[in-house]
């Protein structure tokens, strides 16, 4: 039997984060959702590589990010805090 998949909502995303997302998910040829589990399995293999730096792993996911044109992210100020998936 398989194993059971876990859902997570995210709520409280702002529309430019949104509209990047949906920009993002389609350039590489996902559902959002898809493209979601995929940028935080990125993170998990950094941090499990030993590289656990959230900033190296934002600069990791932000790094193939290319051709927004006036799009931009905002840097967010202060500490990340760390996530525990368990």
């Amino acid at each position: 039997m398989a194993e059971a998949t876990r859902a997570v909502y995210l709520r409280g995303l702002d529309p430019e984060t949104y509209t990047w997302l949906k920009i993002r998910a389609a350039q590489h040829d996902r559902s959002m959702q898809a493209e979601l589990r995929a940028m935080i399995l990125r993170i998990k293999d950094a941090d499990e590589a030993g590289d656990s730096s959230a900033e190296a792993m934002f600069e990791e996911i932000m790094g193939d990010s290319e051709g927004f044109g006036e799009f931009v992210i905002p840097r967010r100020e202060g500490k990340f805090r760390p996530v525990d998936f368990g």
